[in-house]
């Protein structure tokens, strides 16, 4: 049986909590939304039998701090950077989901050195979603410019926090009841705590300094071994952008996988094949 413990460290000003399992290369793997770091609970026991996991909450999510600032992703990433440098780790794999690949991503261009190989699950670049708008896209990123609203979207999710993550845990799957249960209801915990829904839209209300700073690095491909996985059949993602372009764009050494009958959730909705492509991928890493 895997043993995860959790920790609370304070690094990069802001208290972090993370998981912990296993020993060995260390591999962080970073959350999305609209989740924590138990997203990672059908990785962590398979990946901690070769290697050290790390799986912290992000800024403004979980059990981690949620201060008025600080969400743009060079900040996110330093807050990685600063857990690393507690922790005693110089270089790592990083896994990110979502908006968790954007703070991956930038922690990709902006600590090269730190970083031997990388894996992005079900996501878009900030700056390519921006660069992309149209109807159909927003139509699809409808809750991009929700959450942007100031306050409003915290008014109204208040006390019903469920219904909010229900719509997106049914209309995300590609199986509507993938998350469902005690799984669901630990989400809805999450997010009925004190700031928590605000750090969420503090995330995404970053977008445009985001885009910002990866247009001013948006020539500069990321030069490790990257590993760009999706549901195949998200509208979001997979079904409108060709992922692969997308992510060659990004990165000079790609490899690229479409998850079938999967939507955006791929280590929760397809977890076996996910944890293969992670095992296959990782294999060779060495700290």
């Amino acid at each position: 049986m895997t043993s995860i413990t959790h920790h609370t460290i304070r690094a990069n000003g802001i208290r972090q909590h993370y998981l912990e399992a296993g020993s060995g290369p260390p591999v962080v793997l970073l959350h999305g939304f609209p989740e924590t770091s138990y997203a990672w609970r059908y990785q962590i026991p398979p990946l901690s039998r070769h290697y050290r996991v790390i799986a912290p909450d992000l800024r403004g999510y979980g059990e981690t701090d949620k201060p008025a600032s600080g969400y743009d992703k060079r900040t996110m990433a330093q807050d990685l950077v600063a857990l690393l440098d507690a922790l005693g780790i110089d270089r790592i794999a990083l896994v990110g989901h979502d908006r968790g690949a954007r703070v991956a991503t930038r922690f990709a261009k902006d600590h090269p050195g730190r970083l031997d190989r990388l894996v992005v699950m079900d996501n878009v670049p900030t700056r390519i979603v921006a660069r992309s708008m149209n109807a159909q896209i927003a139509r699809a990123y409808w809750f991009f410019l929700f959450h942007l609203v100031p306050d409003l979207p915290e008014a109204l999710i208040a006390g019903r926090e469920d219904i909010w993550l229900r719509h997106f845990f049914s209309d995300w799957c590609f199986n509507p009841h993938a998350i469902s249960g005690a799984d669901f209801d630990a989400y809805v915990a999450a997010y009925k705590a004190p700031g928590a829904v605000r750090g969420a839209m503090a995330d995404y209300r970053a977008n445009q300094e985001d885009t910002a700073q990866d247009l001013v690095d948006a020539d500069v491909k990321i030069s490790c071994p990257v590993l760009s996985l999706w549901g195949a059949d998200f509208g979001a993602v997979g079904k409108t952008f060709d992922m692969a372009a997308v992510w060659a764009e990004m990165a000079s050494d790609l490899r690229t996988a479409a998850i079938a009958r999967c939507g955006h959730l791929p280590h929760e909705e397809q977890p076996e094949e996910v944890n293969q492509l992670l095992l296959d991928f990782l294999a060779g890493w060495e700290k």
